[in-house]
């Protein structure tokens, strides 16, 4: 079985770096992706965070695929809870015209925090609590392709005109519901298994068990997975281990509410976790492990008995490292025990 490999991107940022800096590598890498075979990037979105520059996804695509030729380039994800459907359909037709043929729409929602969710809204007489996420959703698909009835006051005025360059849709999620509404609605969809990795297969299943045909036609017929892993490879396991390190001591300090504290160094990752990590072997591929880490011999088997569980052509791979040189060697070794270029 081929598969196909894409990179989410969240512009990390190494100590003493610049936002520029970060910027700069955000686009190496993209070149560097697009030469190797990677099928996209896509740009994710962070707020209130000083370790990486991903606040404005709409801002890095146009960057990126200006720099790039082939690649397809997309959100990884616009957190739509936030902002107009209308507003965001108007942006991202318009990046679908200047680049026709290679920009994807990747949706979610997420809370960026209690302060950054009052602070991202527009009126701010009162803290929206009120979940309708579903409503902005399909107001959104309902934009982009002209589909309000005509009693709707909407179908009035438009998002786009002239020809149809629209986007590439997906449905981004690690939850229940993103799962049940992608397969409603008829949506493709991509699961962040990094994120929710013990339910990832119960939840992609129902994705495929509630999937009906949309009458829009921005889903597919059957139902589509993408699956997002983290994977940290290197020439060597000890390597890899050196290359994780530094994520796994950020996602603790997270969980202890420290979200702004410095990627530390490989080296210094190690000496705070007391070892180099290491992935024990991969017994049931329904419940991949938070971080897959090897060499690409172990990285081919393994991803591949995942991807052919999981029922996926495509696995996006999310490597976090402010260290441009390993993560790229990483990405590299990844295209080449694949054969992306073939």
């Amino acid at each position: 079985m081929s598969i196909k490999l894409s990179l989410i991107e969240l512009g990390a940022a190494a100590s003493g770096q610049s936002g520029a800096d970060a910027v700069k590598n955000i686009i190496t890498t993209a070149q560097q992706a697009e030469e190797w075979g990677y099928h996209r990037i896509w740009l994710a979105e962070h707020h209130n965070t000083a370790n990486f520059i991903s606040r404005a996804p709409e801002v890095t695509i146009p960057l990126v695929a200006a720099n790039t030729s082939r690649i397809r380039v997309g959100s990884g994800s616009v957190l739509l809870n936030h902002y107009s459907p209308f507003k965001v359909a108007e942006v991202f037709t318009l990046l679908a015209d200047m680049f026709p043929g290679r920009i994807d729409m990747g949706i979610g929602r997420a809370t960026t925090g209690p302060v950054s969710d009052f602070a991202l809204q527009r009126n701010r007489s009162i803290q929206q609590r009120s979940d309708d996420s579903e409503e902005q959703l399909k107001e959104l698909v309902n934009w982009l392709t002209d589909g309000f009835e005509e009693r709707s006051v909407f179908s009035e005025i438009k998002a786009h005109f002239g020809p149809r360059n629209l986007p590439e849709f997906w449905l981004l999620g690690s939850s229940q519901w993103s799962a049940y509404t992608a397969g409603s609605l008829g949506l493709n969809y991509v699961f962040a298994g990094f994120i929710n990795p013990g339910q990832a297969y119960d939840i992609t299943q129902k994705y495929r068990d509630n999937f009906t045909p949309g009458k829009h036609t921005l889903g597919a017929e059957k139902p589509k997975l993408i699956l997002s892993l983290s994977i940290y490879c290197a020439d060597t396991v000890e390597d890899a281990g050196k290359l994780v390190a530094p994520m796994i001591v950020m996602m603790h300090r997270m969980r202890q509410g420290n979200i702004n504290s410095p990627v530390v160094s490989e080296e210094a990752a190690v000496e705070l976790l007391g070892e180099i990590p290491t992935q024990p072997a991969l017994y049931d591929a329904t419940m991949p492990p938070q971080y897959l880490i090897g060499t690409p011999e172990t990285m081919q088997k393994d991803v591949l008995k995942i991807a052919n569980t999981f029922d996926t052509k495509e696995i996006m791979v999310q490597c976090i490292s402010n260290n441009l040189e390993n993560r790229l060697r990483c990405l590299e070794l990844l295209a080449e025990v694949f054969s992306l270029k073939d």
